[in-house]
């Protein structure tokens, strides 16, 4: 074929997560984030939301056949560059989606591993997490937990708080390719991120911790990787310009409604110099101080 004929077109990444009418976090923002960062979105509705900058009021998981379903379609028409997990809502969709992600070993997959669920009771939320952790974990190239999410979703039998590195250990022989341990919730000065793989600590990052409470800064992280990885950095690479983005969008922050700060992941169109002079680089490191 003529190569005036090739047609070319963004990176595609497929996003399976819950929607957020906020805009702040869930599926809104993996849509903002890939294409604010150079990709085409493809999205999968896995669950309905009704929330505010606030707080959420009510989560509906949809039908697994849906998700399922919506998935297929997407897959069939279009090859994809990479896959971003959020938000499942049930075992049933986490079967449904590891086994849609099972036929495409070689497509980069980004788990960010929310637990919410529809049911709102303690044993479902276990019995998700148990299910994202042996259906998901596996096959993903990079999980993207805060300190929280990776003690809930080693599953030890601690007496005490097992250690991070523990954690990512844990994840680690439970199948990921990589973990990267954010420490937006840790009792630190700064944030400390770490990526771990198979052979030990691969980099840490520290970064400023911006003052503010943030809605949506973990799902913008997870889905800069896959669009870093979409468009052909390795992992290392990609964890820490999708770090540097991320600190990016929360320093810009802003409160259109009553509650949490939302990043501002259109930074870059709208970006103005300050009164003294161009705005000062950030230091090593992004926060993420409240990540959905």
């Amino acid at each position: 074929m003529p190569a005036e004929t090739l047609q070319t077109y963004p990176p595609l990444v497929l996003a399976f997560a819950a929607t957020d009418p906020s805009g702040g976090a869930g599926l809104q923002a993996d849509v903002l984030t890939l294409a604010s960062m150079g990709c085409h979105p493809l999205s999968v509705v896995t669950a309905i939301t009704v929330r505010d900058t606030l707080a959420a009021e009510g989560f509906l998981a949809l039908d697994a056949e849906w998700v399922a379903d919506q998935a297929r379609c997407l897959l069939e028409d279009m090859a994809v560059d990479a896959f971003k997990i959020g938000a499942l809502g049930s075992v049933e969709n986490v079967a449904a989606v590891a086994e849609i992600v099972s036929d495409y070993p070689d497509v980069p997959l980004v788990l960010d591993p929310i637990h919410a669920s529809g049911h709102g009771d303690e044993s479902a939320a276990d019995e998700l997490v148990h299910a994202i952790r042996e259906l998901l974990l596996p096959q993903a190239l990079v999980v993207t937990p805060n300190g929280m999410e990776a003690r809930r979703l080693a599953e030890g039998d601690d007496a005490d708080e097992p250690a991070l590195a523990l954690c990512a250990e844990r994840l680690l022989e439970a199948g990921a390719g990589y973990v990267l341990i954010t420490g937006t919730h840790e009792p630190t000065a700064d944030i400390v991120n770490t990526l771990y793989g198979k052979s030990g600590v691969v980099r840490t990052d520290r970064w400023q911790r911006l003052p503010g409470t943030f809605h949506g800064s973990g799902c913008t992280l997870a889905s800069a990787i896959a669009a870093l990885l979409a468009n052909g950095l390795d992992l290392a690479d990609a964890v820490h310009e999708a770090q540097e983005y991320t600190w990016q969008t929360l320093q810009r922050a802003y409160r259109p409604g009553m509650g949490l700060l939302l990043p501002d992941r259109l930074f870059w169109a709208r970006e103005e110099p300050e009164a003294d002079g161009e705005a000062a680089p950030p230091p090593d490191g992004s926060d993420a101080r409240s990540r959905h």
